[in-house]
């Protein structure tokens, strides 16, 4: 008896040196910029959502005033996850030779089929009437080079006012824009979610044209990561991939509205009413239920932005894609 006890003991200590020990959740720091349309920031707000979260992964939304800081932050490994424009994209590839950039999965497109648009918006009693009417206005721009700033100088070239001393560009804050162009500061400006839905700007501003206009539909909002992280949490990313397409399918659900619409109130701290008419509906961007980016909306963006002066030499955007890992994700759901 006492031998079978020792032998017992020896096979259960040996298998407990053979079994594998359980990782830790993989840390998956996810950057974002504006509240509630950046879905990071409400991701998993809604139970349920998150099956994989604290298991295989824990997932740290990170607040980051723009695209730049968020770019420098994943290029010193203190994030994981970059949410990024086209704009910003190329231009850390180019400049900053980070080669393995890799897109996983869309956010959001501008102008994608009949969803919204980012607007460009003169004042109601303006006698601004077409793009030729801007020759010797003052126009607004969050930032020279960005998303909506390649749109305008696109349309500005379209109608033959390229040249820089046909207008004046000035640099705004998005949240300032509308006092800008209401006090006369500015005859021109990027009307953006969710500042282009304020009430008071609706009433005393109008639409001249929009982003999709000028430059077609644009990739506004892509996740990227490094290939080096990516190959080594794999399975991890799968499953925070699974757990963000099931945020996607659930916000963007007409039947959950109501509830996505007090989630977003919740977390901006701003009355349901400033969502209501457009958040996840076609007045808001798109979002691909499985979360694929257009790659050839994205190339072409790349190249109006060569043409525009941006980049030097064109970026092949395919180079950097790989969509096995929300393709496995997606099959899941769907």
């Amino acid at each position: 008896m006492r031998l079978l006890k020792i032998v017992s003991g020896c096979v259960l200590a040996s298998a407990l040196l053979m079994a594998p020990a359980t990782a830790d959740p993989v840390t998956i720091r996810d950057g974002w910029i504006v509240p509630v349309t950046n879905l990071a920031s409400i991701q998993f707000a809604k139970d349920g959502v998150a099956k994989h979260n604290g298991q295989s992964y824990v997932m740290e939304p990170v607040r980051f005033q723009g695209s730049p800081q968020m770019m420098t932050a994943l290029a010193t490994g203190e994030l994981e996850i970059a949410l990024l424009a086209f704009s910003s994209f190329s231009i850390g590839i180019e400049n900053a030779g980070m080669n393995d950039f890799r897109i996983i999965a869309d956010e959001v497109r501008d102008g994608a089929d009949d969803y919204y648009s980012h607007e460009f918006m003169v004042r109601a009693d303006s006698p601004i009437k077409t793009v030729e009417d801007l020759r010797g206005k003052v126009l607004a721009t969050n930032a020279v080079g960005a998303a909506v700033d390649i749109a305008m100088r696109a349309m500005l070239m379209k109608h033959g006012l390229g040249d820089k001393s046909s207008t004046t560009i000035v640099e705004g804050a998005f949240p300032n824009m509308k006092a800008m162009l209401i006090e006369g500061k500015v005859d021109l400006m990027p009307g953006v979610l969710p500042f282009s839905q304020d009430p008071e700007l609706r009433k005393a501003a109008r639409t001249l044209f929009t982003e999709k206009d000028a430059m077609g539909p644009n990739e506004l909002a892509f996740l990227v990561v490094r290939a080096g992280f990516l190959e080594k949490n794999r399975a991890a990313m799968v499953d925070f991939l699974e757990d963000y397409l099931r945020a996607v399918r659930f916000y963007t659900a007409p039947a959950n509205h109501e509830e996505a619409v007090a989630i977003a109130a919740r977390a901006s701290k701003l009355p349901a009413a400033v969502f209501d008419s457009w958040l996840f509906t076609k007045k808001d961007y798109y979002r691909d239920p499985n979360g694929l980016p257009d790659v050839a909306a994205l190339q072409s963006n790349i190249d109006l932005q060569q043409k525009l002066g941006f980049l030097k030499s064109s970026v092949e955007a395919k180079k950097y894609v790989n969509l096995s890992l929300v393709q496995e994700a997606a099959a899941r759901l769907n």
